[in-house]
């Protein structure tokens, strides 16, 4: 592994491979809608993956730390020559000074001894690890193959090598109800990992869930549901100082609601939606000793301000019916840090609140 490289969000250069090492066609998943891949190949191209990393390079803004992830399949599940041969392709970026250390995705049953003695020579940073529940019953449903005890187990391996731990958590799995939901992100946090995913299930066009969800065997969450679930989750890992550094699924042509999804919480800015609950909830919990007091200022930090507001001030007009405030004025301040917002309230309250973990780590 290479030392720890320069703080910040790194540059990540997504390599997908879709469906690559895995032994189970789990019932959410259609990679190829995913990932926007044309073509499911048993075996990836280096020359068309050297291709995919020096376009994306060339098309990005520089910045301190860039990482080359592979994405969209089961890393540690493919053949030893391969992931033997796509750590090498991607160590020669390291090695010639273009990325600062590489990452993958796997399943948490594929994080053995032999596999990270195979990997331990080249320049690995990160592993992330699709656990998706930490609830078994809902793992059986959904045909993932592993079990929770699997997923601790990997973290603690990957720990002991040094590796930094990203979890890949997802809500509206079958059988998955909110207070499973919820006990799993307790579960994952408790793990401590240096971040996490969450990801809402959607109806794939060609996945086993579409068959499901044709015969009413299953219904995905609505949007509100959701994006207040995910808010829940958020405040776990917060509290817990977790960095969740993704909300739902990348928007693509593929993933959007008309295209290969047929049902589900799929929204471009579901993240946003989710921030935003998250800051309503905030303010709620802080106003809720104040009584009607006619009016609350509240100072953001300019990239925060829409966040705060909510999606067509959706969180103003809440609180301005539900505490009989006559103004509420929303401050742009530079100086804040995006995470934080100050609030007062009349003469009654003046309290400083965070939307996220206290020390943030990089993803």
């Amino acid at each position: 592994m290479t030392a720890r490289a320069a703080a910040g969000r790194p540059l990540v250069v997504p390599v997908f491979l879709p469906h690559a090492g895995c032994p189970h066609r789990c019932v959410f998943c259609n990679q190829s809608a995913i990932t926007g891949a044309e073509s499911l190949s048993a075996r990836p191209d280096p020359d068309r993956i050297a291709r995919q990393i020096e376009s994306f390079l060339a098309a990005s803004r520089p910045r301190p730390l860039v990482h080359i992830a592979f994405y969209g399949g089961n890393f540690l599940g493919q053949t030893p020559q391969t992931v033997q041969e796509l750590l090498g392709l991607a160590g020669a970026y390291v090695s010639g000074g273009k990325a600062d250390g590489i990452r993958f995705s796997t399943r948490p049953d594929t994080v053995e001894k032999q596999n990270l003695d195979a990997v331990a020579p080249f320049p690995v940073d990160t592993v992330e690890i699709g656990a998706q529940s930490l609830d078994d019953r809902v793992l059986i449903r959904s045909r993932r193959g592993h079990s929770a005890s699997d997923t601790a187990a990997a973290v603690g391996l990957l720990k002991s090598r040094g590796y930094r731990v990203g979890l890949q958590l997802m809500i509206g799995l079958p059988g998955q109800s909110k207070d499973s939901a919820l006990a799993s992100a307790a579960q994952a946090a408790a793990l401590a990992p240096d971040f996490v995913r969450i990801y809402p299930a959607l109806v794939l066009a060609g996945s086993p869930l579409a068959r499901w969800y044709r015969r009413g065997r299953y219904r995905p969450l609505r949007l509100k549901t959701a994006v207040s679930l995910t808010a829940q989750m958020v405040g776990i890992f917060s509290e817990q100082c977790i960095p969740v550094v993704r909300m739902g699924l990348q928007a693509t042509e593929d993933i959007r609601p008309g295209s290969q999804v047929l049902d589900g919480p799929c929204h471009p800015a579901f993240g946003e939606l989710v921030r935003s609950a998250v800051w309503l909830q905030q303010l709620q919990d802080a106003l809720l000793d104040t009584g009607e007091n006619g009016r609350l200022r509240i100072w953001v930090h300019p990239r925060t301000e829409s966040q705060v507001r909510g999606q067509n001030n959706q969180n103003i007009a809440l609180l301005k019916k539900r505490y009989s405030l006559q103004t509420i004025s929303v401050i742009k301040e530079n100086s804040l840090d995006p995470e934080t917002v100050r609030i007062e309230a009349g003469e009654k309250l003046r309290r400083v609140l965070r939307c996220g973990p206290v020390k943030k780590r990089s993803p």
